[in-house]
């Protein structure tokens, strides 16, 4: 780390950012960003999805040098030339996708990261997760609690400044709790941390301020107290805010009367996660589904996907009863999903054209050259339906999160399905990029083809939905049309404490 003269004679200034620039090749990700954090403050840092969030604190972690601006670590100026030295200097960030090497068990990670295991620990008791092995595998344990670990990891090195990239968007109500109570305890204890979320609510709640940043600029900065609409018109611009505010257009709902179901599960069972499901899914219709964490929804997703084989039960499509040993037996039968962690559906250092052309090839059933004319309207079809940004088109892994999502749903618009299974597609994207993602399920299904949508936010159930159903221990403990499932119902049916009447896809 390199310092220079001090800037500034605010003692309870911590942390400034002045002018930040940079540039990948072409792309412009910052042009002038700013930030001040005060000690003992939690302060947002917002902006629709590519207006630079995560490149600036990736420059003010040491992971990227910044082409142009200065940064001050309380009063002096800082040059970090790693996230090693922006440790030292007590600035330590968790990132979107968590720090940890798959094949390696956790307590091998905090090692690696060389963190004591015991303070790890004592953040996993605040937590309540306490009871997890650390002698486990990094890819055996479910997302939400591989975030956690990660700001465990984080928080036992004890920084001056803690940095969390959308920490919340893979947690249910449940867990988000538990780290909003921490983050807080953190502020008592006079320490800063710089929030990144996309929900409006976490950051009222938790945050004293807001930066936000517009096309790699910062644009201003606010209280966060009654200022939801402020900051959505600085997020997007006033012309674009006022659109997104705009429900999406909802289509009388497309279900096909009479059809056999696109999807009827039946009796699903799998080990002690799922018992006894049963549930169908119209053709044109969207049925929600809400669970918190570990409800036997990624269970009931991965076996209908067939990523995971029910132990009991029945699976069928269009009328017709599936044996699903592999993925690729339920995208034959029209049933694609887009999984929760985009990443893992991803091709990170191959291109938008190549990600979004990569299931279509399955179609070609002739051997032979590929039409490569065809491929290539198919693909253009699908980028231009969702609006993908390709200022990086080389690389998908420079995408924004929202377009890396767009990329993974364009896929499958440019192979085609019947049933397309979203796991918490909305996760970790701005307020514009959901509203464009809620009116294409809408186009869809009014299209004829269907959606089960799993999803975190329980708002999005109302706005995107037809129908709910509501898990809860691995069964469904409620079913309603989703005018009724307003987040008291669905919460009440989430903790177990009610069951409405069965409201019944069409027949």
């Amino acid at each position: 780390m390199q310092n220079g003269r001090p800037v500034s004679a605010d003692e309870n200034l911590l942390l400034r950012v002045t002018g930040v620039a940079k540039r990948f090749g072409s792309v412009i990700a910052l042009r002038a960003a700013g930030l001040e954090l005060h000690a003992g403050e939690i302060h947002a840092l917002m902006g629709a999805n590519g207006a630079g969030k995560s490149t600036l604190v990736k420059v003010i972690t040491g992971e990227f040098p910044a082409d142009a601006g200065e940064l001050a670590v309380a009063g002096a100026v800082s040059v970090f030339r790693s996230p090693a030295e922006a440790r030292r200097a007590g600035i330590v960030s968790v990132y979107q996708d968590p720090a940890l090497v798959p094949d390696l068990t956790i307590a091998q990670n905090m090692r690696l990261a060389r963190v004591p295991l015991e303070a790890v620990r004592d953040v996993m008791r605040e937590l309540g997760i306490e009871r997890l092995d650390l002698t486990r595998r990094a890819r055996e344990i479910d997302y939400p609690h591989l975030r956690l670990i990660d700001l465990s990891r984080a928080l036992a090195s004890k920084p001056r400044i803690l940095i969390l990239d959308e920490i919340t968007a893979a947690l249910p109500a449940d867990l988000s709790e538990r780290v909003f109570a921490v983050v807080r305890d953190w502020r008592r204890r006079g320490h800063s941390v710089i929030f990144i979320s996309h929900r409006m609510a976490e950051v009222a709640a938790l945050a004293d301020r807001a930066t936000i940043l517009r096309d790699g600029v910062t644009v201003g900065v606010t209280s966060t107290r009654d200022a939801e609409e402020k900051i959505v018109d600085m997020m997007l611009g006033a012309e674009v805010a006022k659109a997104a505010a705009e429900a999406p257009p909802r289509a009388a709902a497309g279900i096909i009367r009479g059809a056999a179901p696109a999807l009827e599960v039946r009796d699903l069972g799998f080990g002690h996660t799922l018992s006894g499901v049963s549930f169908r899914l119209g053709v044109g219709e969207i049925l929600g589904v809400a669970a918190l964490e570990g409800q036997g929804q990624q269970e009931l997703f991965d076996c209908i996907a067939g990523v995971r084989r029910a132990a009991s039960g029945e699976i069928l499509a269009n009328g017709r009863a599936l044996e699903l040993r592999h993925p690729a037996d339920a995208i034959r039968a029209g049933l694609v999903l887009v999984p929760a962690n985009r990443l893992h559906a991803l091709l990170p250092q191959r291109s938008i054209r190549e990600n979004v052309a990569l299931s279509s090839f399955a179609t070609f059933r002739a051997w032979g050259p590929i039409t490569m004319r065809a491929e290539r309207k198919r693909v253009e079809n699908a980028v231009e339906r969702l609006s993908i940004d390709r200022r990086a088109s080389a690389e998908v892994r420079r995408l924004s999160g929202g377009n890396q999502q767009k990329v993974v749903i364009a896929r499958w618009l440019a192979s085609g399905f019947r049933t397309l299974l979203c796991f918490d597609p909305t996760r970790g994207i701005d307020i514009g990029t959901k509203r464009q993602i809620y009116a294409l399920l809408r186009e869809i299904a009014a299209q004829g083809a269907s959606v089960l949508l799993f999803t975190s936010e329980l708002p999005e159930i109302r706005l995107a939905c037809d129908r709910a159903i509501v898990l809860f221990a691995g069964r469904i403990t409620a079913e309603m049309p989703a005018a009724e499932a307003d987040e008291a119902h669905l919460l009440r049916a989430a903790h177990g404490l009610t069951a409405a009447e069965p409201a019944e896809a069409p027949a």
